[in-house]
Order: structure tokens, then sequence, then C-alpha cells
């Protein structure tokens, strides 16, 4: 994407944009956008065919200033506009169907008011506030008193299908197992399902709010716990986000550890999903070996980095713990043994005829569908969406590293877990490279506050895709807004499309192939 093609291709259309600046959320341009225009913006965004990634609001001392991001070619814009009190912004809904959630979640912690926007339905902790309350307001408190317990949400008008022989199945939010609770509605005749519907929000916890007046420290812990799968991802983008607010740059080698820790976060998780996806097909025997290798796995990143997620290893200015010498060479044995291994058991699996009857057409996601939902990590690159940061739009240390990124185009549940297998081999890969490159020096720069208010972004591939994460800092370096763009914001609505025509039974398989954060974009 070329910046100067979208400003000229506004100016075409007759929009009046307000100012351009290529330092303020670097490595994005931002584009000051007048509000009557920001629906025109992105009619001329959509026809350069640029992704449509992440939107978030903040309050200001006279409304809100609304930012949206656009990603094309690895390149990043971010529009801007300002909302008055009692003004309605255009929404991207009708254009790019992805912005729906994220502008219903706005609505609801800030009272975005969204002209043209088709669906008036509440969505964030849909029943814990009244309507009229935004919690997300600098006038409303953190804890606030006399709510009572949250009421239930029984009269949530879902999407209704009628006809004869068609049946409603509800399922959750409360599940049997160990995830999250979130709530899916089935319509379906038989066993073939017409309509799903999500219902999540259950687990929101108040992150935006709670990281108002923060210190970056604390910011940082607070980062790590958005999705506790993912606490390394998010941890380095809140702290990217911070460092480029405060003008600081970590030393190399913490650079290369924070890398070494994405890597190993992204291959436990990686083992534990595929093993999930096979035992809930009934191939119980990938699920016992690939846990076996996860245990090890994990085992070996506390011995290394002292905690087996890796949390609050990952700081403002660098890394919390260094890696000794011996324990390099420890963890570049244990990749390349867990390479051979997981290939052995992948070829297993792709000769077992019965998995493949189960996994392969099942839950397919078109690769239109990908793009019109902007679905990133393995659920896009199973369905041709070939985007990875670190290749496209590469931070250190993947500038300097060669990173594969695999494609398929089938789209269903076969090519989900074949993409997970993929980069659990690269990911040993880079994991060997890293360590042969390691840097020696500090692992940490001292944090400075900066010297006036300032803002960041911050984009790092976690193991689920692309996380994006603002952060404006005050003028006493408090956290003043921070907002963390989990991948699952993209892929959950993927989630209802591909099931449409699949049987009830393989919900569950379609499910886990997806492996949504309900925590991660709940918040």
């Amino acid at each position: 994407m070329s910046v100067a093609a979208f400003i000229e291709a506004c100016r075409a259309a007759g929009l009046g944009l307000l100012g351009t600046d290529s330092d303020a959320l670097r490595p994005a341009t931002t584009v000051d956008v007048a509000a009557p225009d920001w629906a025109a913006a992105a009619r001329v965004a959509r026809a350069l065919d640029l992704r449509w990634a992440a939107l978030w609001a903040d309050e200001v001392a006279d409304g809100l200033r609304v930012h949206c991001c656009l990603e094309g070619g690895g390149r990043y814009l971010v529009l801007r506009t300002h909302v008055a009190e009692g003004e309605a912004l255009p929404s991207h809904t009708p254009i790019y169907p992805a912005a729906d959630r994220p502008e219903r979640h706005a609505r609801d912690l800030l009272g975005l008011q969204l002209a043209d926007h088709p669906d008036p339905r509440r969505w964030t902790r849909h029943a814990a506030w009244p309507a009229e309350v935004h919690p997300l307001r600098g006038d409303r408190p953190l804890r606030p008193e006399g709510l009572g317990p949250t009421p239930t949400d029984h009269h949530y008008p879902f999407v209704q299908a009628e006809g004869r022989g068609i049946v409603e199945i509800p399922v959750g939010p409360v599940h049997a197992g160990i995830i999250e609770p979130g709530h899916f509605r089935f319509q379906a005749v038989g066993e073939i399902v017409l309509n799903l519907e999500e219902r999540l929000g259950y687990v929101h916890k108040g992150i935006e709010k709670l990281a108002v007046g923060r210190d970056a420290e604390g910011l940082a812990r607070l980062a790590g716990r958005v999705s506790g799968d993912s606490t390394v991802a998010h941890a380095w983008a809140a702290c990217q986000a911070l460092e480029r607010a405060a003008g600081i740059e970590p030393p190399p080698r913490a650079i290369w550890l924070r890398a070494l820790m994405a890597e190993r976060e992204r291959i436990a998780n990686h083992l534990g999903d595929i093993g999930a996806i096979c035992n809930d097909v009934g191939f119980a025997f990938a699920q016992y070996q690939l846990t076996r290798l996860k245990e090890a796995w994990v085992r070996a990143s506390a011995a290394a980095f002292g905690h087996r997620l890796m949390m609050d290893r990952v700081v403002p200015g660098g890394v919390a713990v260094d890696l000794a010498a011996e324990a390099g060479a420890v963890m570049a044995a244990q990749a390349r043994a867990l390479a051979e291994e997981v290939a052995a058991i992948v070829a297993i699996l792709e000769d077992s005829e019965s998995l493949e009857d189960r996994l392969m057409t099942t839950g397919r996601l078109a690769p239109e569908q990908a793009r019109l939902l902007g679905a990133v990590g393995y659920v896009g690159k199973a369905s041709g969406q070939a985007f990875d940061v670190r290749r496209d739009a590469p931070y250190a240390p993947y500038d300097r590293l060669p990173v594969e990124v695999p494609c398929y185009r089938a789209g269903d549940v076969a090519a989900r877990a074949k993409i997970r297998a993929d980069e659990i081999g690269i990911s040993a890969r880079l994991i060997a490279a890293l360590l042969e490159t390691l840097p020696d020096g500090p692992v940490r720069a001292p944090w400075r506050s900066p010297p006036a208010p300032a803002e960041g972004l911050g984009i790092i591939e976690g193991w689920r895709g692309e996380i994006i994460t603002y952060v404006r800092l005050d003028r006493e370096g408090r956290v003043a807004r921070f907002f963390p763009r989990d991948p699952s914001w993209l892929t959950w609505p993927a989630l209802e499309l591909l099931l449409q025509g699949n049987i009830v039974p393989d919900f569950p398989v379609c499910n886990k192939s997806v492996n949504g954060s309900y925590s991660g974009q709940d918040l």
C-alpha cells in the first residue's frame, strides 16, 4: 500500500483530509479525517484493498477521538477523527464486516454513537451495567457501587430462523471442561447447522479501565494477562508501544530473548492445539503424544526463564531475565529433537484415513470469506491470507531473519492444523537461528518517561496472529489509554461462517481449529 495513493484517492473522492503524520504512531502513518468523511474514507480504503485491522476510541476533553487501523502490503495506516459529544460517527461495518464487534465495543464502553450500524444490540458484558452507563468514561469509577450481581441476559434477541423442522440449540456460556465462558446459539435442521451466533463478553475484566493511571511496569504486567496463553506476545506489543512513545531502544540481546520466548510460546500452543483437534474426533493417540511434548516444552521454558508461560519476563526496556549459556545449548538441542518428533507424529496423522475423513473439508472458510473478515494468523493462512507481521512488516530481530510463512487455500480444519504443524518446524529453525546470533550485552535499558504526553503503537505477530496495541501516556508518564487488539477479534466471526452447513457434532473440532481467545477479545 502506498499512503500517497490512499491520500490521492481520498482527494479524488472529494474528501478533505485534515493532516498526516508519519511519526506520531510509527510505523503507521496517521491520517486525520473529518467525522462526516469517516465512512467515505473506509470506502476508499476498501477500493484499494486495504485490510481493516482495528478500531479504538479515546475520550478527550470535548468528545471522543476514534482510531481505525488499516493494513496493506505490510504498511499500516491509522485513520483518526474527532467526534463531538452527541455527534454520530458513520459506521465502517457496512463497508468492512470486521468492524462490527469493535464498533459495538466502543459504543458500549465509551458511548460512541454510530450512524448506519446494522446491529443495535449491546456486545461487551451486556448485562453488567445499565445501557446508558459507559464504564470507560473518565467520570465512571473503577469499581462502581450499588449495581449488585450481574443479572442474567436470557432476553438477548438472537437471530431467529423459522420453518418446518428447524431446531434451536443453546450451548454455554458454561461448558464442560476448562474453556472460558461463551454462548453459542445454533439453528439446525436435523444435524445440519443453518446458522451459528456467538454471544461472548462473559469474561470482560475491565482491562482498559484497569490500565489507566498505571506506570509502564504495571501496564506490562497487565498486558501479560490480556490472554494468558499469549502473555509474551501481548506484553511485547505493549512494551513496544511504550518504548516507541518514550523513545527507548531496548538492547539487542533483550530483543533476541523476546523473540526466543515468543517462538517458544508459539510452539507450546500449537502442540496443544493439534492434540486437541485430534482428540475431538476420537484420535487420542496424538493428544497423548503432543501433550507429553508440550509439558516437556513448558518445563524447559520454566528452567530457562523461570516461568512455564514466561509471564512477566518481557518488561519495558527489555526483559527481566537473561539466558544462561548452558541453557541456550539445551534449548537448541530440545528444539531440534522436538521438530523431529512432531514431524514423525504428523506423518502418522497424515496416514490416517479416518482422521482425514473427519478433518478435510470440515469447517471450510473460503479465501474470499477470510479476506472479507480480515482473518489473520493460522485461520487466515489456512484460507489463502499469507500475512505475517514478522515477514511482511518486520520488526527486530525478525528484520534480520528469514521468516517462512506457510499458506494453504483449503480453509478447512485439516489446513488449520497443518499450518500449526508447519509453524512448529519453522519456529524451531528460528530458535536455532536466534541462539546462533544471540548478541552479548545488557538485557534491559532503563525506563524513562517521555517529557510530554506521548502515544505509541505496538504491532507483534503472536501465535494466533497479529496483535495491535495502542498506548497513550499523560504528562506524568502514566497510562491514559490502553487498547490491545487480540487477533481473536478478527477470527471469532470466522467461526460463525465456517460452521454453516456442517453437522452439529463437528462444532467442537471446528471451534478448536479456530481457538479464539475469549479473554483476549472480551477485555
